[in-house]
């Protein structure tokens, strides 16, 4: 699964994400392009937000591989936008399936996954980050009121767990993913290919 960029051009910096599947995702990529241009991030809730690890990523992936498969698939409504008060992150609040993210999040944050997050974790889609403050009121209005016009069921089921990692050039990159409430024991070693490669 793991494709350009070259190997040597990964940082130890992983997140595991949960995919937001069309038409949301279509429209809040487009969104997210429209308030900060030139982000081509795939729009995703994050379960595990971006951390360095403290052991090999392929145990780090056995400890994903082997917990994630015991939630059982779950849907996520999506609320209002809002701004985290300190950072100035516009995102889409969470309210549907924000106990099930946390109790996912909470059994992860464990072993060489553990990691002192700068912030408690609060499930959330961002839409805009590392903005100017005179440009944050401006943008919070455009994305309130592409949120309101947007047609269609603002809900998704997360099913699928996904294990990223992170580039010098800040691009991220799927490395595996695995299915929540299905146990394959013969994905266990598909990272340590994947990473060999």
């Amino acid at each position: 699964m793991y494709k350009d960029p070259v190997p040597r051009d990964r940082i130890n910096s992983f997140a595991l994400v949960g995919y937001i599947p069309e038409p949301l995702a279509g429209f809040l990529d487009r969104l997210r392009q429209e308030l900060v241009p030139n982000c081509f991030l795939r729009a995703h809730v994050t379960i595990l937000p971006p951390r360095p690890v403290s052991t090999k990523p392929e145990e780090a992936w056995s400890t994903i591989r082997r917990l994630v498969p015991r939630f059982e698939p779950f849907e996520v409504q999506l609320n209002q936008v809002e701004v985290f008060p300190v950072s100035d992150v516009i995102y889409v609040g969470i309210g549907a399936g924000s106990e099930e993210l946390k109790a996912v999040h909470d059994a992860l944050d464990i072993d060489g996954l553990r990691f002192p997050e700068a912030f408690a974790y609060q499930p959330h889609v961002t839409l805009a980050q590392e903005l100017q403050p005179d440009e944050l009121d401006e943008l919070v209005a455009v994305a309130r009121a592409r949120w309101a016009e947007f047609a269609f069921a603002k809900k998704f089921r997360v099913e699928k767990a996904v294990f990223v990692q992170n580039t010098r050039c800040n691009e991220w990159v799927d490395l595996g993913e695995c299915t929540l409430g299905q146990w394959d024991s013969k994905l266990v070693g598909e990272l340590t290919d994947i990473l060999a490669g």
